[in-house]
């Protein structure tokens, strides 16, 4: 196989990935779980700012790491220009996602349907399909406007790590370039979602954000090997020459 197909079919496949994580993310965010709860722990009790946390984190956060991780491989071997043409893509179809959602939502219900018996009693579809699907406008804008920051800082500190140490020491400027934007990424969508939006405290939205980027700072140390793991597997489907070359590209896009 020649250098080119193997190039365009890699990107392709990265950008799929990259965006079929990104949507996903975005739809399973509407559930709120117990971390603790779902491993077999007692939730915790963390005080922080006069308030008290536990681990009760937005199911999209079990994604969100694989987002970053992909922004991280596409920018090793596509540079900048790969990660924006993707976030772009991206966010289009998570706006196309939701205004699609939004319609289905306003279609008459068959009769049938609206009612369901369960073994736990009756559940009304229409209302439960509203609630979980329709989520409210302040967190769409919030989750969109930080999906996008932490995208082009996740870029940029990407690029200032590995013009300092070169195609060396992939840890550092991935998940450094990670633990950045996930920084501003969980502040920036709680305090435009609920400081802005729904009007909290922002003692509570800022313990929140704080909770979960512990979270999301352990994800990222403990992903370190998975990074290794697809880094190495492109570059045995590239082959060293063409990898070594694509990564050189890569980082003149900067």
């Amino acid at each position: 196989m020649s250098k080119e197909p193997k190039r365009n079919k890699l990107f392709l496949a990265l950008g799929a990935f990259f965006i079929a994580n990104a949507i996903i993310a975005e739809m399973i965010g509407v559930k709120i779980f117990s971390l603790e709860k779902s491993i077999g722990m007692s939730p915790l009790s963390i005080d922080l700012l006069g308030n008290s946390f536990s681990f009760n984190m937005t199911a999209g956060v079990i994604l969100w790491p694989m987002v970053f991780i992909m922004t991280d491989i596409i920018n090793e071997y596509f540079g900048k220009s790969g990660v924006r043409l993707f976030t772009y893509i991206a966010i289009g179809l998570i706006v196309y996602t939701f205004l699609t959602l939004f319609f289905a939502i306003q279609l008459e219900p068959a009769d049938f349907w609206i009612i369901k018996e369960t073994s736990e009693g009756k559940v009304n579809m229409q209302q439960a399909y509203s609630q979980i699907f329709g989520q409210g406008l302040w967190i769409i804008i919030g989750s969109l406007v930080a999906f996008l920051v932490g995208q082009f800082i996740d870029v940029s500190v990407f690029h200032f790590l590995k013009n300092k140490t070169g195609n060396k020491m992939l840890w550092l400027r991935s998940t450094g370039s990670t633990l950045v934007s996930q920084l501003i990424d969980s502040f920036v969508v709680l305090i435009i979602a609920f400081y802005i939006g729904a009007g909290w405290d922002i003692k509570l939205v800022l313990g929140i954000g704080i909770v979960n980027y512990m979270y999301k700072f352990t994800v990222a140390v403990i992903l370190t090997p998975v990074l290794y793991f697809i880094h190495n597997l492109i570059d045995a489907y590239l082959g060293k020459e063409l990898a070594h070359a694509m990564m050189e590209e890569a980082q003149k896009d900067s």
